[in-house]
């Protein structure tokens, strides 16, 4: 919770970005048509480790809710398995399982900074709102978030982060190093489950906390609502519809 608070703030205060307040809260159903037109610059490898840091600081504040109720059952029955003599740690597993978990979302941060350069430099994103400035971009990630809301894969992954305590007693292994497996293998199922969603933060603004903000309340509600599932699904039309008429705003 301490974590997941610390990660908040550290957004709301810009990332380190410099972004103003405006530009962070926007809200608009059609961002392309009102970013600011501008050409890509040169990264430096310090704004490339900046850069990685905001996503991975960024996922850490959307999925560490959704994530909490796995890590808390997860340290529950480590207590439980050492008060009955059934194991001895001389280390955490529940920071190793904690540790695994972030480390999955952290090459997931990779992949998005990489995604975000090379947007920035064909000049399909903003690098003052780091938004969309193209509604074929825009149209094309919000119909693949919406159309991925109904696939197999998303449904399937999604099971496994709403069951965690089938989740743990068919993945357990004991000690840190199963712990440490066992966080990476949760963090993989999240991914699976959510990285379309995360891609749309590329339309309204990778540092947009209005946009942040309501796909972690939609992550919250899909893997914790018993309706969740069909919440996703909901939400899935909805993007889909909304894709479809971003190709006709000019």
């Amino acid at each position: 919770m301490v974590l997941c608070v610390l990660a908040w703030i550290y957004l709301l205060t810009g990332a380190g970005t410099g972004m103003s307040v405006r530009a962070m809260t926007a809200l608009t159903l059609f961002p392309h048509l009102h970013g600011a037109s501008d050409s890509a610059f040169a990264w430096s490898g310090s704004y490339w480790i900046l850069m990685v840091a905001m996503w991975w600081i960024m996922m850490i504040a959307m999925m560490a809710p959704s994530a909490a109720p796995t890590i808390l059952l997860y340290a529950s029955v480590h207590r439980h398995a050492e008060a009955s003599g059934q194991l001895r740690d001389s280390v955490a597993p529940t920071g190793a399982f904690v540790a695994g978990y972030l480390l999955v979302w952290l090459a997931f941060s990779m992949l998005a900074t990489f995604a975000q350069w090379s947007l920035e430099r064909s000049g399909l994103l903003s690098i003052s709102t780091m938004g969309s400035q193209s509604r074929w971009l825009s149209a094309a990630l919000l119909l693949a978030a919406g159309v991925y809301q109904f696939l197999p894969l998303k449904h399937a992954c999604l099971a496994h982060c709403r069951a965690p305590a089938s989740f743990l007693s068919r993945h357990w292994r004991p000690h840190a190093a199963g712990a440490l497996r066992l966080g990476v293998l949760h963090g993989a199922f999240c991914v699976g489950c959510c990285w379309v969603l995360m891609a749309i933060l590329f339309v309204g603004g990778v540092m947009n906390v209005a946009w942040i903000a309501a796909l972690t309340v939609l992550v919250l509600l899909e893997k914790l609502l018993a309706a969740g599932p069909w919440v996703g699904r909901a939400v899935g039309a909805i993007l889909i519809v909304w894709g479809g008429a971003t190709l006709w705003i000019t």
